[in-house]
């Protein structure tokens, strides 16, 4: 059974979809106030992050929540550099590089980028 990670798009994020594919995926959440996109995890897959990652959960609708804020940012770089969701594969291959990044995240949990 697939599981899921959703996305929150900022206005910058919405910009970088825009015109692609993706575009036509993003999904209104809390009455439209925010953007959404859901990537699907294969099982065996889910089960790699939830091992990487010792806050990681899966909650009751079968998304991976508890992630690290770099996983997420790595989920959304791929998506964003790929025009596709199927990115999975690309960002489980970038795992020694978010762990180092999620170690600072246990220390300091950094602010939003904000250009």
């Amino acid at each position: 059974m697939p599981h899921y990670i959703g996305i929150i798009l900022d206005e910058k994020r919405l910009e970088q979809v825009k015109g692609t594919p993706v575009e036509e995926k993003i999904q209104p959440i809390f009455g439209g106030t925010l953007k959404m996109l859901v990537v699907e995890v294969p099982d065996e897959k889910s089960q790699q992050i939830l091992k990487e990652f010792e806050r990681a959960r899966i909650d009751s609708r079968g998304f991976i929540e508890d992630v690290p804020v770099a996983f997420r940012r790595a989920v959304f770089e791929e998506i964003a550099k790929a025009k596709s969701l199927d990115v999975i594969d690309n960002v489980l291959q970038r795992l020694p590089e978010i762990q180092e990044l999620a170690k600072k995240e246990a220390e300091y949990i950094p602010p939003p980028e904000i250009e």
